[in-house]
């Protein structure tokens, strides 16, 4: 049984690890808010974007616009968005898990992939697979990304497709649906409009100055639109799961001081019945 003094010890190491855990938990409830609100503000401009990029799918002047170009699926992209740091429960575990089914799936297809990572945990974890064709890294990103950031991304998801080098694009994150509900999800964003059905008849339409001038424009701001939702998503995804790791982290803490406290107590109450009962003998002793 340890002594009062090891008990005490590690009752201070437990006390000072609850410390932390409790203001990383507060840190991460503050940043999940604004990611909350970041999210839920760009959600319906995003969800009007897929439609329109639906829409305009089903037209056929955008048959032969190189974004919107459908073709068999010999090799695919997968961006996989990820966290820069640990210690949020399983959220990137449920994503590298995700990921790693999708390239299994891949392989019994005969379908070729590359990869493009987001978070230096995604990037740790493609550099340990092997004949894994890794076509970017992007780490240390802000919780909003702006335009040269994400055009960064952007661009080489477009050159990749229109080469012909890969004939589809998913995006592998974790989408945000509240605070206690994420989940690890696949969506498709190249060829543009082919995730949803569009909501009008296959009908022509009109473009000034050109169809492909307005299409060149449009689908790949609405891409991008897609992109910056799954970075939102995946941000507030993160900060939600940290702030909950942190506070079972910080509960267990106090659990843990709790029992350290009780056995002390034992402890100490034992030392101090068996000094009374040494005490008792010893007097005993000399009245006899």
């Amino acid at each position: 049984m340890p002594n009062t003094q090891a008990l005490k010890s590690r009752i201070r190491s437990v006390k000072s690890t609850k410390q932390i855990t409790k203001a990383m938990q507060l840190v991460a409830a503050s940043k999940m808010r604004r990611a909350q609100e970041a999210t839920k503000a760009s959600a319906p401009y995003t969800d009007a974007a897929r439609q329109l990029l639906a829409n305009l799918a089903g037209h056929t002047s955008v048959k032969g616009h190189a974004l919107f170009t459908t073709r068999p699926v010999k090799t695919r992209l997968l961006v996989v968005i990820a966290s820069d740091r640990g210690l949020a429960g399983a959220f990137n575990s449920n994503l590298t898990r995700l990921y790693a089914q999708e390239l299994i799936s891949d392989d019994r297809s005969g379908v070729g992939n590359a990869t493009v990572t987001i978070g230096r945990k995604a990037a740790q974890f493609v550099a340990r697979l092997k004949d894994t064709e890794v076509l970017g890294s992007y780490q240390d990103l802000p919780d909003r990304p702006d335009g040269h950031e994400l055009h960064a991304i952007l661009d080489t998801v477009r050159q990749k497709f229109e080469s012909g080098t890969v004939d589809a694009v998913d995006l592998v994150y974790t989408e945000y649906v509240n605070s206690v509900v994420q989940r690890a999800t696949v969506k498709r964003v190249l060829p543009a409009g082919q995730d949803i059905e569009p909501d009008i008849s296959h009908q022509d339409v009109a473009y000034e100055p050109s169809a492909e001038e307005v299409l060149d424009g449009v689908a790949y701001r609405l891409v991008e639109a897609q992109i910056f939702q799954a970075l939102l998503d995946s941000r507030a995804s993160e900060y939600s799961m940290r702030m909950m790791a942190m506070k079972n982290a910080t509960d267990n803490a106090t659990d843990l001081i709790d029992d350290l406290t009780l056995e002390m107590n034992k402890v100490r109450q034992s030392a101090i019945t068996q000094e009374i009962a040494e005490i008792s003998g010893g007097v005993e002793a000399l009245n006899d």
